[in-house]
């Protein structure tokens, strides 16, 4: 946090970071908060309860933060999270007036059985079964098979997700919420790809993993949103 506090990006971007629960609370007191946002990395489905082990929408916002992760790839595989339960949290957290950023991906074996966005897709339209207004959602498009793992989507195999996705709203919400959707890459993203994947038209940021741990390097991305302007 330090790094973050004295390294500040000139790129004119909006920040979140996304701490695990335990720390939510030292970093919305260390980190400046005229810079960055913090985010919890998931929420439950439903109000507080007796939900042992869950922390609802309402705790987090009554905490103080402003965004969540939702649907993200290792909730969805290791915590058996299905399209339909990703969708009511999405609901529920901006009931809450959390707002979301919405994980979607594939796995390996689905990319190379070329159902990528059929299946992306279908995350999608869960989602859309349950909320109408999509002005505080971003979309971060994470290939399952390319988070930890070193590999990387190529520029090329990111924008045509990407923009695929914005086709998607474009047809079934409409093209407004299509031009102004954020559409943010994840992946394996560090200081040395970043610039180039975001010069990619439909790259409107990234979600960004074990490289945010290296808080100049996490700037260093933060900053290569430049490249995707300059691309315009």
């Amino acid at each position: 946090m330090g790094d973050l506090n004295s390294t500040q990006p000139t790129a004119d971007v909006e920040v979140v970071v996304a701490p695990p629960y335990l720390y939510i609370d030292q970093v919305l007191s260390s980190l400046d908060g005229k810079r960055y946002s913090v985010a919890a990395q998931n929420a439950w489905a439903r109000g507080p309860g007796a939900f042992t082990g869950e922390i609802a929408a309402e705790q987090l916002k009554d905490l103080g933060l402003s965004w969540v992760i939702l649907g993200h790839s290792e909730r969805r595989s290791l915590c058996g999270e299905s399209n339909e339960t990703v969708g009511k949290k999405t609901a529920h957290a901006l009931e809450c007036g959390l707002k979301v950023i919405l994980c979607v991906g594939e796995t390996l074996a689905q990319r190379e059985a070329n159902i990528t966005l059929n299946v992306i897709t279908d995350q999608l339209a869960a989602v859309k079964a349950h909320i109408s207004d999509w002005s505080n959602v971003v979309i971060a498009y994470e290939p399952v098979w390319a988070i930890g793992t070193g590999r990387v989507a190529t520029p090329d195999q990111a924008q045509e997700v990407h923009s695929g996705i914005r086709a998607w709203f474009r047809a079934n919400v409409s093209p407004d919420v299509a031009m102004h959707m954020r559409i943010q890459y994840g992946g394996s993203v560090n200081a040395a790809n970043a610039a180039e994947i975001a010069m990619r038209e439909d790259v409107d940021g990234f979600l960004v993993g074990g490289a945010s741990l290296n808080g100049k390097d996490f700037v260093t991305i933060c900053n290569a949103a430049d490249a995707h302007y300059k691309s315009r």
